[in-house]
């Protein structure tokens, strides 16, 4: 394809697609080298992030979760905030949000550590996780209870790459002496 030809099908295929998008596959489904796709992905980022000169706009393009898609400009964050708050669309409890944070920081994790360390039944919190699919089974402990760590949907709705963008916890936990006294005590 000629110089600029690939932003139109790439725009569009990027406003379709339901999850992040590789570019091998765009690459492979325009009959392109993925190396072509690849930088003219990045110069749309920076385009619509306002760098390079142009107006930033009202959406950016991530890379995420192994693949590229289309968000809401972060800036834009409280305005889309009170859009979705003052909409209908599903959210998370607040049991939901604090069983989902153990289970990314402490993956993989069984559902009764979770239970220890929220002090509540976390049965129906995951059993909702999971069909949301936040969440999946990693794996099962020698005596079989299930494991349980985040999907890549999880780090598509986050925004993230991968865990490792996860803010530290540090800053918000006690000294250490209390962090051994509690690691004794689950």
């Amino acid at each position: 394809m000629s110089e600029g030809a690939l932003r139109g099908p790439l725009e569009a295929i990027l406003m379709v697609a339901a999850e992040p998008v590789a570019a091998e596959e765009v690459a492979a489904a325009l009959g392109v080298d993925a190396g072509e796709v690849e930088r003219e992905l990045n110069a749309l980022a920076r385009e619509y992030g306002g760098e390079d000169g142009a107006e930033a706009r009202g959406f950016e393009l991530r890379r995420v979760a192994g693949g590229w898609r289309i968000y809401s400009a972060r800036r834009y964050a409280h305005a889309v905030g009170r859009f979705v708050v003052g909409s209908a669309h599903a959210r998370l409890s607040q049991a939901a949000l604090e069983t989902l944070a153990v289970i990314a920081y402490r993956q993989p994790i069984s559902r009764s550590r979770i239970c220890k360390i929220r002090g509540v039944n976390v049965d129906g919190v995951v059993r909702t996780l999971l069909a949301r699919g936040l969440v999946e089974e990693t794996g099962t402990t020698p005596s079989g209870a299930h494991l349980y760590g985040t999907t890549t949907e999880f780090l598509e709705k986050m925004g993230m790459s991968s865990l490792s963008e996860l803010l530290p916890l540090a800053p918000y936990l006690p000294e250490a002496d209390a962090l051994i006294e509690l690691e004794e005590e689950l």
